[in-house]
């Protein structure tokens, strides 16, 4: 396994980061446990969750996630041997069930906060992050910025960092970061903390894959010079990367086939772009799923890259990326394909 600092802290985190989204409703308790005993087995330590989780978020799902995490770490006493991370929802009107207030104020921070440790059974979270901001901007599916003069929103960032600053220094938190975030978000939290001098942002949770490179435009740069990485989610674009919905090899069960709501990755320039990818890979000698992961692996930008799978083969593959390193001829051939086709899923 390799290992990247966690922003600028002293933490060494796992390049390949078991994401558990599907833990509680793809997934049982017991496949859980076992994906999280392979995952350490293989030198994985970074596991990422979050309170709305298992996705998607509906209400007899909800919290699923971090409670198998939870009777995963009661039952192996593991607890020490992981860096876990875990996120606050941000404000949307169809999860209120979550909580009544979706925002980032000291009492809902505290709130949300104080159930996932219950569901986690820890005393303590390594990497707290903000899931979406508050303000209406672009993240989810949105390529372009479009301002919103009817945005409610008033800037918190202060107040935020407050709160987060005092959880660190309770021991409750050790290190707190963003998610869907934008340069300007980013910026503004840097500059908040820089001025106060109180804890700063280590990192920034937001899609990156082949179908999705919109991170390398403002925010690649940011994150290497400001020392806060990027973990990079849905890197398998739902599982479109892998090639099973082009040869046949899908099933019901399937994200993209299951949740046909969520259809980020299924647009027709997608699937071209993925067809692409797969002849590439084709080439190399590779699977598609190995090119993909590989791909993100590389980013000089990239502290780690959260994989999910529904199975233990596919978590074999996902994690086995690590020892794969793409050569340049086969980067140049990604390139001109994102070329032709950038980003067809943001």
């Amino acid at each position: 396994m390799k290992y990247s600092k966690l922003g600028n802290s002293d933490i060494k985190v796992s390049k390949i980061c078991l994401g558990t989204m599907t833990f509680g409703r793809q997934n049982t308790e017991a496949e859980g446990h076992a994906q999280l005993d392979y995952a350490l087995d293989h030198e994985v330590n970074f596991i990422d969750t979050a309170e709305l989780y298992a996705v998607p978020s509906e209400q007899p799902y909800q919290g699923k996630t971090e409670e198998i995490i939870g009777t995963w770490l009661k039952k192996s006493g593991r607890r020490k041997d992981i860096i876990l991370g875990t996120k606050i929802t941000g404000p949307s009107k169809p999860l209120s069930f979550i909580r009544p207030k979706l925002n980032f104020s000291k009492e809902q921070i505290h709130l949300a906060l104080d159930k996932s440790m219950k569901r986690l059974q820890t005393d303590y979270v390594d990497l707290y992050q903000l899931h979406w901001p508050e303000r209406k901007t672009n993240f989810f599916g949105k390529r372009g910025y479009v301002h919103h003069e009817n945005d409610e929103w008033q800037d918190n960032f202060g107040e935020i960092l407050n709160t987060m600053d005092d959880l660190v220094k309770e021991g409750r938190i050790r290190h707190w970061g963003i998610s869907n975030e934008t340069p300007w978000g980013m910026m503004h939290h840097l500059e908040k903390s820089a001025v106060t001098g109180k804890s700063r942002i280590v990192s920034i949770q937001n899609p990156y894959s082949l179908l999705n490179r919109l991170f390398e435009v403002g925010l690649a740069e940011m994150a290497i010079r400001e020392k806060v990485g990027l973990l990079a989610y849905s890197p398998m674009a739902f599982g479109l990367l892998s090639g099973k919905y082009h040869n046949g090899n899908d099933r019901p069960e399937d994200r993209i086939n299951k949740f046909e709501a969520m259809s980020r990755y299924s647009n027709d320039r997608a699937h071209e772009a993925t067809r692409r990818y797969m002849k590439i890979a084709e080439e190399a000698g590779i699977s598609v799923a190995q090119l993909a992961l590989a791909f993100v692996n590389q980013q000089a930008f990239v502290t780690a890259n959260i994989i999910g799978a529904t199975n233990m083969e596919q978590l074999k593959e996902n994690i086995d990326s690590i020892h794969v390193t793409l050569s340049d001829e086969t980067l140049a051939k990604i390139n001109e394909v994102h070329e032709e086709i950038p980003n067809p899923a943001p």
